[in-house]
């Protein structure tokens, strides 16, 4: 299962406020992606990411395996109250991105994200977490901040490692909802401001039905054996 989020400006008693689109995709029948749903709240706190949640599960989801996310913090509550013991694997691509924050010098950019993406095309979780060890002796004397960021939360990247091995790329990141979200962007910018929520959460339902169905008709996404 993976989860997104993105933003949309609509207009609310007068206001513009950034209203929060909350998104889930799942891989269905072990083959397939599908677009499980998609709600608009204010924030994407955790009672927003709860609600949404909860109404996907009210709906027939089950059997969740994996949660692929960013970090975001209403989420993590959500997420563990109601998916206690399913494996989370945070995004490996916004990790990427994250770490760049905390490199102290440009000219030690490339030196890190090399280092990152080493560690992710590990060939086991083992052989990762024996890399990020290293990295992490490595920068603990030029770049501490970067050090300690990544011994901290790499690690929360690691999760694709217990699944089959074609299927790491896969699962590793949610890139498959950055393209949602790109796609939705792509459409909504002549909008530029909603008139209300129920206005901007009907474009990008109906946008959602158009990749779904692509999706049902494409090729497929995994190759998976049913347990």
């Amino acid at each position: 299962m993976f989860l997104y989020a993105r933003y949309e400006k609509v207009r609310q008693a007068g206001h513009v406020r950034d209203a929060a689109i909350l998104m889930d995709s799942g891989i269905k029948s072990y083959v397939k992606r599908i677009i499980l749903g998609a709600s608009l709240f204010l924030n994407e706190a955790e009672e927003h990411w709860r609600s949404f949640l909860e109404s996907l599960i009210g709906l027939g989801l089950s059997g969740v395996r994996l949660t692929v996310s960013d970090d975001y913090a209403g989420l993590k509550a959500a997420r563990k109250a109601l998916f206690t013991g399913t494996l989370w694997q945070r995004c490996s691509f916004h990790l990427l991105l994250n770490a760049q924050s905390y490199v102290p010098r440009r000219a030690m950019q490339k030196q890190a994200i090399e280092d990152i993406r080493m560690i992710f095309n590990a060939p086991s979780r083992e052989k990762a977490e024996e890399y990020l060890a290293e990295s992490v002796e490595k920068f603990a004397r030029i770049a501490p901040r970067l050090a300690d960021w990544m011994e901290v939360n790499l690690p929360d990247g690691f999760s694709f490692f217990a699944f089959p091995f074609d299927h790491w790329r896969r699962v590793r990141t949610s890139n498959c909802l950055e393209r949602v979200s790109q796609e939705i962007k792509r459409r909504t910018r002549v909008v530029r401001v909603f008139p209300n929520e129920a206005s901007c959460l009907r474009l990008v339902a109906a946008i959602l039905m158009e990749i779904g169905k692509e999706w049902e008709f494409g090729r497929f996404f995994l190759q998976m054996e049913p347990e």
